[in-house]
């Protein structure tokens, strides 16, 4: 009797044991399934909600992509870093282009002038490719490089110069364009000097007495090479010319003198201190607000 007691003792735990096994690993499969299933449910609901995130910040204003089809043929922006790309179309290319309230061909000539003061090669090319869709004058554009030379230097001219003549071949552009040029060695420096007194006044006068004689090369240098090299071609009219110089000068910033006496040389030459503004506002998406703001004040301490 004793012995069929434990007999039965061990089936019972054998029992108890084979019961419990089967309970716990029921309750690990059943936590593993409702694990499975919450953590799809967070995946599916997450992918929801970037998806509506995404479709409400990767929209283009009507007005943006009206402008970026017609001037680039497509409003297709990079998938890469779309939302980077659709916030500075909507605001490049509607509140901007609003605001600034310039005609598209001067628009554009001054972004150029502004791209090649940033050395902005690729974006330059892309803008590039963008003035000729609009059918903006060859000779205007590579005016507005030539004119770059003495306030930017070669090296960076050069750069717009190689990218210049490779979209224009592309395009069926004939090269070289037609000589612009009006002087020549002889009377490139006292034309230049003329110039200079149309832009400044009788102040330029005055800054030759002034100088001393051991910088005098330079006050020749200009009148001779800026002026009379550049300011005297044709192709685009003097008060353009002053106002893409402006351009040149608040796109590389740190030159507070020579943007103040630019200004007073844009008032001179009748681009008053609306227009100024307007191309400042054209250019905040290029050269950024700390540039935007010095101009702009720099223009309120000139045109009082």
């Amino acid at each position: 009797m004793p012995n069929q007691t434990k007999q039965d003792n061990k089936e019972s735990r054998r029992d108890f044991l084979k019961t419990s096994s089967k309970i716990l690993l029921g309750a690990t499969a059943l936590s593993s399934l409702g694990t499975h299933l919450f953590s799809t449910e967070i995946e599916e609901r997450n992918y929801s909600l970037n998806l509506s995130k995404g479709e409400n910040m990767n929209t283009l204003t009507p007005q943006a992509k009206e402008n970026l089809q017609k001037l680039f043929g497509t409003s297709a922006l990079p998938k890469e870093d779309l939302e980077f790309f659709t916030n500075y179309a909507n605001f490049a290319f509607d509140e901007v282009w609003q605001k600034s309230n310039l005609k598209e061909n001067e628009r554009l000539l001054l972004i150029l002038a502004s791209l090649i003061a940033l050395s902005a090669k690729e974006e330059f090319e892309i803008m590039l490719k963008a003035a000729l869709k609009s059918k903006i004058n060859p000779i205007a554009i590579k005016e507005i490089i030539y004119q770059a030379t003495p306030y930017v230097g070669i090296a960076k001219v050069a750069d717009a110069l190689v990218i210049t003549n490779k979209i224009f071949k592309q395009q069926e552009v004939k090269l070289p364009l037609e000589s612009q040029s009006t002087t020549n060695q002889q009377n490139r420096r006292e034309k230049g000097f003329e110039i200079q007194k149309n832009i400044f006044g009788a102040a330029i006068e005055k800054s030759y007495d002034s100088t001393p004689a051991h910088k005098k090369h330079i006050n020749e240098f200009l009148s001779a090479n800026c002026f009379g090299d550049y300011y005297t071609r044709k192709g685009l009219d003097l008060a353009f010319r002053e106002l893409i110089t402006f351009v040149y000068l608040i796109s590389m910033g740190g030159i507070e003198s020579q943007v103040k006496a630019h200004i007073q040389g844009n008032l001179n030459m009748g681009n008053d201190k609306t227009k100024l503004i307007a191309v400042v506002t054209a250019l905040v998406p290029y050269i950024g607000y700390p540039k935007s703001l010095n101009a702009l004040n720099t223009i309120d301490e000139i045109a009082k």
